[in-house]
């Protein structure tokens, strides 16, 4: 009797914590849109196992923490220890994507992946970024072939097709750039092209283009404006305010799951690649204002001609390539021209072959982004 009661009583504890984490996961995904409850809750039944690299960035830490807010077991794959990330429940592993071995221990047991990881940014040698951009990915890619993943959602940049023209409202029929201004932009277009072309019956794959992801806990763009803003260097490049798309960070994470659930179901996105934005084109001057307004600073209002920009940049990347400088110069012909020139998208594919729409608008973005700067 004695040993029915304690085996009894086990049984309870068990089911009371069984009963417990799911209470857990109700609380965070009922924080979440009931866009985004819909799709985690159709991929959980898909996939058993996920794997995400570069888990500790911006967009592949609002991946996981979405993942576990319904119950999907998630490994995470990073450079460095992210402790958030572990008191969540992923399996972290620590790494470098260039490193094989790592990574096909990490992806052992896995049956979707998000390859999210890359180098990003506009200044650095040429390896700097083909080694974790091309090499990284052709390691992400073997990995999968050897366990049999058959699911590949990779994280690209509509840098890929840019070569410092106006794109107005372009789809994905938009050729690649025939020259980079940058070593980020060719090394992410190689990339997505072998991503692409390894589409098949082995493995799966989509390519997504996120444009200008924001948002709270954003490490790039926001607290930079900031700090420019404060130091009295932020200007507007050239006469005329273009159109921009950008994307709040839940939508982007939204837009990567939704492609993760498709290749579990129709695969209708198999082999192609998507641009992604909130699908609200601004002008960089009224974005940087708002992104100013939500910090409580006034509006840039100064300005520096586009040529002089793009002439400047030519001069310092010279400058610094010759001294061997690493760190990014204040000006690139990258910057200039992206600062200078409209980039806008027609999203008519992902909502049609994807089901994305924005859960996030543009002023839901920038409120939240006020609340998260006023706690900080």
């Amino acid at each position: 009797m004695e040993g029915i009661t304690v085996l009894v009583s086990k049984q309870t504890e068990l089911e009371q914590q069984i009963l417990n984490q799911t209470d857990i996961e109700n609380s965070q995904l009922s924080c979440l849109t009931q866009g985004e409850q819909a799709v985690l809750r159709a991929l959980k039944s898909q996939c058993t196992k996920v794997f995400v690299t570069g888990a500790g960035g911006f967009l592949g830490k609002a991946i996981c923490k979405r993942l576990r807010a319904a119950g999907i077991e998630v490994v995470g794959f990073a450079r460095s220890a992210y402790p958030e990330l572990v008191r969540l429940g992923v399996d972290m592993y620590q790494g470098d994507i260039c490193d094989y071995d790592k990574l096909l221990d990490a992806m052992k047991g896995c049956d979707l992946v998000f390859h999210v990881a890359s180098k990003a940014g506009v200044w650095g040698s040429e390896d700097s970024y083909f080694l974790p951009n091309v090499n990284g990915t052709a390691n992400v890619l073997r990995a999968c072939k050897k366990h049999k993943i058959q699911k590949l959602v990779y994280t690209s940049t509509p840098s890929v097709t840019f070569q410092g023209q106006d794109e107005n409202g372009i789809d994905e029929s938009a050729p690649y750039a025939s020259k980079f201004l940058n070593f980020y932009a060719q090394s992410k277009a190689c990339a997505e092209k072998m991503v692409l072309a390894a589409n098949g019956e082995k493995v799966k794959t989509v390519a997504l283009r996120p444009h200008l992801i924001w948002g709270p806990g954003d490490p790039h763009l926001v607290p930079r404006v900031l700090a420019r803003a404060k130091a009295g260097k932020l200007k507007l490049v050239g006469k005329e305010d273009k159109l921009v798309d950008t994307i709040f960070i839940d939508n982007a994470a939204y837009g990567h799951l939704l492609a993760g659930l498709d290749l579990c179901q129709a695969a209708k996105s198999a082999g192609k690649a998507y641009f992604l934005s909130n699908d609200e084109p601004i002008t960089m001057a009224a974005m940087l204002n708002s992104i100013l307004a939500s910090a409580d600073l006034p509006p840039v209002t100064k300005r520096v001609p586009a040529k002089l920009a793009f002439y400047v940049g030519y001069l310092l990347e010279l400058v610094y390539g010759v001294l061997r400088v690493r760190t990014e110069p204040v000006m690139t012909r990258f910057i200039a021209k992206q600062l200078s020139s409209s980039h806008y998208f027609d999203i008519s594919a992902a909502k049609n072959d994807l089901g994305y729409s924005p859960q996030v608008s543009m002023a839901e973005g920038m409120e939240k982004l006020k609340q998260s700067l006023l706690k900080s």
